[in-house]
């Protein structure tokens, strides 16, 4: 049975407002154009992601985000819209100020589990302050060597896995203290992935054997979800000892038995970017979000910054409902997931 349908989002809505409630939008410049404010009204889109193009200040993205809640105010859908950005911290931040410190930085503090909490808690009241209430952090890859592709940008907390955890569930903890949903990334882990390896770019395939995939790279993710992580983002690289054949986001063995049925999350679980260019065998965005749903990928983030490409995954998924082919138990369960944690956010 369907879970039942959460306060705040009808069961009346039509399979394409469900299934751009489960789209995640983008935009460029620093106006949302038309369309995304139409889209919005009208209950077809979940959220919006934002980058540093659409941020000017913060009196300039508060403006922005007060006219989406508007739009959604109008909406069929009474819930929040996610309202989302990359504010890990150090280099990778599109919101200005804190956290200032990267991954590696807090790792390498005096007091890492002080470090940690402070930064989770300084990110989530900068969101909150300008009306964001999702944060696509903390990063739980666990680095290999000096300047292999996660440390390259000091993404990561360090090269112990029970370091990672202990560090990723005390920013995860204190974020989410502030009303702000965290999402740990990018499972099962690109941290044996050597310089130059991003999936943003081109395909990265990872043979790290099972053995300290698990023991190494996934060991964060029990702790993350001891303390409540509403989101798990999935990387885009394929492992070869889970599923050589497609990058993790796409596949049912990482996504339901590695992730849902191994380390037990029940949560609402995120692709990276569909435009990612690890995914250009592929096909386009409709062929992307298609193969990621029935893979068991709950929202779909499109960060082109065209919502064209938004509109076309949404598709794929009435398409994939119609035709049989992406089951309908499937997609209530993830439209349920999506719509309890926006329930539990302002």
């Amino acid at each position: 049975m369907p879970p039942p349908t959460t306060t705040g989002a009808p069961s009346n809505l039509t399979l394409q407002q469900q299934a751009g409630q489960r789209i995640i939008y983008s935009y460029q410049g620093l106006n949302p154009p038309q369309h995304l404010l139409d889209l919005i009204r009208q209950g077809r889109a979940a959220g919006v992601i934002f980058f540093s193009g659409n941020i000017a200040s913060r009196a300039q993205i508060t403006g922005v985000i007060t006219q989406l809640r508007q739009a959604q105010q109008q909406s069929p859908v009474h819930l929040p819209l996610l309202l989302m950005t990359d504010q890990e911290g150090g280099i990778v931040r599109r919101l200005p100020g804190p956290p200032d410190m990267s991954a590696k930085q807090i790792g390498q503090s005096a007091d890492p589990v002080g470090a940690a909490g402070s930064a989770g808690t300084a990110a989530g009241q900068n969101l909150a302050g300008v009306g964001m209430n999702l944060n696509l952090a903390p990063v739980l890859d666990v680095s290999r060597t000096p300047g292999d592709f996660i440390d390259a940008t000091q993404r990561s907390f360090g090269e112990n896995a029970g370091q990672v955890a202990k560090l990723g569930a005390a920013f995860i903890s204190a974020q989410q203290n502030t009303g702000v949903a965290a999402t740990a990334k990018h499972f099962p882990g690109l941290g044996s992935a050597p310089a130059g390896s991003n999936t943003d770019e081109r395909p990265v395939t990872l043979t790290v054997s099972l053995n300290n995939l698990r023991s190494v790279d996934e060991l964060p993710y029990g702790a993350a979800i001891s303390s409540g992580v509403k989101l798990v983002m999935l990387s885009w690289a394929v492992y070869t000892n889970l599923d050589a054949n497609r990058p993790a986001g796409m596949s049912s063995t990482v996504v339901q038995q590695e992730l849902r049925g191994r380390v037990g999350f029940n949560g609402v679980t995120i692709t990276d970017a569909l435009e990612a260019g690890a995914l250009q065998s592929f096909g386009g965005a409709a062929n992307r979000a298609f193969s990621a749903a029935a893979a068991g990928m709950d929202l779909l983030l499109c960060s082109s910054g065209d919502p064209a490409q938004g509109d076309a995954a949404a598709q794929a998924l009435v398409d994939g409902v119609n035709s049989g082919k992406l089951g309908r138990p499937g997609f209530d369960a993830a439209l349920g997931r999506v719509n309890a944690l926006r329930g539990g956010l302002k």
